[in-house]
């Protein structure tokens, strides 16, 4: 069954809300969608976009990749030769992950298709899957008002964005735990924005305040491998890689290393679902789990994640609320209060009821 065409475009999404971070502020994202025809008229799909400060890919990379050397390498291939394909589309360009990640996505969407399977199926399982809410990065009061919004929406992992100074990020964490339930625990995402000396001084002192922190995400610059060890040896609390890890040999060295604790994998930085599997068996193999997670990116991308998160038994925590704050309609994945809901249909699949925000 042969590839016969492929198709790029690109859409400009507006988000509901300002998304703000240690790195960027958001208020709409480019969405870089790619479809791959097969002769029978069978169309698979991906999706990406670009984050200049956590991949390096522009808008205008991932689109010359995915009508370069990547429909290069595709076009009147096989699809039943996937894995052969997978390979292509991986060494036909160094770097470039997002793009290689829409193209994968489809490429695995297209599969499933001809499979006539949901690309769960496929991939081997599925787990109930769940997602936290993130909250912005912003002043102390706005953020305790937004937690204690997304905890009366029923979201009991809250996903708190920090990273600047120290003093005001132990506020913030201050505030917000005062308005929210014991019950609700707080994942603390600082977006590489410490020093390893500020990271162990402010988790241990929040450690003896009991504000219930779940984990903490990328507390140093993800080049400070020995920063991460240094922080992950002096806190109680789970250290977890983000930035720090893009491929499977980063991962091996992660985990081996016992660098941090967890592993976050993303599909746009690892260049899709078959890296991500990898990356998900090795730690597996080395007993440290992982999350699933998205940046600001479609609700086709965060939706291939997360039929992968529902699959692999080594995949345990979810962030997979990027899709909440697009101001478009969702197609792939339905939501009520914190769990997710994955389409039955064949590969990534459609959701044609009515969807929860």
């Amino acid at each position: 069954m042969i590839i016969k065409d492929i198709t790029v475009k690109h859409q400009t999404v507006p988000l509901l809300v300002p998304f703000k971070t240690a790195l960027r502020t958001a208020t709409e994202i480019d969405s870089i969608s790619v479809e791959i025809q097969l002769e029978n008229g069978i169309k698979g799909k991906g999706a990406a976009s670009p984050t200049y400060v956590i991949t390096g890919d522009s808008l205008e990379g991932i689109q010359a990749a995915l009508q370069g050397p990547i429909k290069l390498a595709l076009i009147g291939e096989d699809i039943r030769q996937f894995q052969k394909l997978l390979k292509k589309i991986q060494s036909c360009c160094i770097h470039n992950s997002s793009a290689k990640a829409a193209a994968d996505i489809a490429l695995h969407d297209a599969y499933t298709k001809f499979l006539n399977i949901p690309l769960y199926a496929f991939l081997g399982d599925k787990q109930p899957i769940s997602t936290c809410m993130t909250i912005s990065v912003d002043t102390p009061e706005k953020m305790a008002e937004d937690a204690q919004k997304s905890a009366a929406d029923g979201f009991d992992i809250l996903k708190v964005k920090v990273g600047s100074i120290p003093e005001l990020d132990l506020e913030r964490i201050k505030h917000i735990r005062s308005v929210i339930p014991d019950h609700v625990k707080l994942r603390l995402d600082a977006n590489q924005g410490w020093t390893p000396k500020q990271a162990v001084q402010l988790i241990n002192e929040m450690e003896t305040l009991n504000f219930g922190i779940e984990l903490v995400e990328q507390p140093v610059p993800a080049h400070d491998w020995e920063g991460l060890k240094f922080v992950t040896e002096r806190v109680n609390v789970p250290i977890m890689a983000d930035e720090s890890l893009f491929s499977a040999k980063d991962a091996l060295r992660l985990v081996s290393g016992r660098y941090v604790d967890l592993l976050n994998i993303k599909l746009m930085k690892c260049g899709g679902i078959n890296e991500a599997r990898k990356i998900a068996s090795i730690a597996e193999a080395n007993g440290v789990a992982c999350m699933i997670g998205s940046m600001m990116e479609p609700s086709l991308s965060v939706g291939a994640a997360a039929h992968l998160a529902a699959a692999h038994p080594n995949i345990t925590y979810f962030d997979l609320d990027a899709p909440l704050w697009l101001s478009t309609e969702l197609d792939v994945l339905k939501y009520s209060g914190q769990e997710v809901f994955l389409s039955d249909l064949p590969g990534i699949g459609e959701i044609t009821v009515p969807i929860s925000k």
